[in-house]
């Protein structure tokens, strides 16, 4: 088999988790090092939500998934992620195979601070139910997502659990030990980030990019989209499309 020194590799990775855990926000702290925090009354929330539907816009958080690209100088070698960041909303959990089929790691995001029921949006003005459903507990939703991918993913895959919004300490509710508990008996990098501040964001995408199969195209089992590239005379920059 052979090793990584002087690779380019490019690795397709896939982050999943519920609505709101903050999958979308470490992305973009990751690629383009920025936060930006959405602050909206309820009542600024459910107009916005009527002139979307006025407009037939599809007013969500992501819709379906959004791609990224970053890439990282690891050891001897350059690995550049192509991320997907997939939606939290449950009308979107059937893509999600689309996306984390053949991935060669997978980020599982959920919020330290998530209860049971906390209401988000239940009712539309037109009296339907509201897609933007109550916050569920989403260290619960977490681990189906890891039951999923035990069940459908590539079994090669490096998948890593991050608790997100290590910065609100005084309002967490999953404990760090419980988390880890888990990881390990389910063979998980495990790791709490703080979108807003940077947190061990870089950090996990560079423990998975240091975990990633060190081998050729050739060797990698099948499905693992992990390939030579030709070497880029500067480090390519990051870049997203809608």
């Amino acid at each position: 088999m052979a090793t990584i020194a002087h690779n380019n590799l490019n690795a397709k990775l896939v982050l999943l988790g519920d609505m709101g855990a903050g999958k979308s926000s470490i992305v973009l702290r990751f690629v383009k090092g920025q936060f930006l925090e959405f602050q909206l009354t309820m009542a600024k929330y459910c107009i916005i939500l009527y002139l979307a539907d006025l407009c037939c816009l599809d007013m969500e958080s992501t819709i379906g998934a959004a791609f990224f690209s970053q890439t990282l100088a690891v050891n001897d070698a350059t690995v550049k992620f192509e991320i997907w960041d997939t939606a939290g909303q449950e009308r979107y959990h059937s893509l999600a195979p689309m996306y984390y089929r053949g991935a060669a790691a997978a980020i599982i995001v959920y919020d330290i601070t998530s209860t049971v029921g906390t209401p988000i949006l239940d009712l539309r003005f037109d009296g339907q139910k509201s897609p933007f459903k109550s916050k569920s507990d989403s260290f619960a939703r977490a681990k189906k997502w890891v039951q999923e991918l035990q069940k459908q993913g590539n079994p090669n895959m490096v998948v890593a659990l991050a608790g997100n919004k290590s910065d609100l300490e005084d309002k967490r509710k999953v404990t760090a030990e419980e988390a880890r508990t888990y990881a390990e008996e389910n063979g998980l990098l495990f790791i709490e980030t703080s979108a807003k501040t940077a947190t061990n964001v870089n950090d996990i995408f560079y423990e998975i990019a240091k975990r990633l199969p060190r081998a050729q195209p050739s060797q990698n089992p099948a499905g693992m989209v992990l390939v030579d590239r030709p070497a880029e005379g500067s480090r390519a920059a990051a870049s997203c499309c809608s």
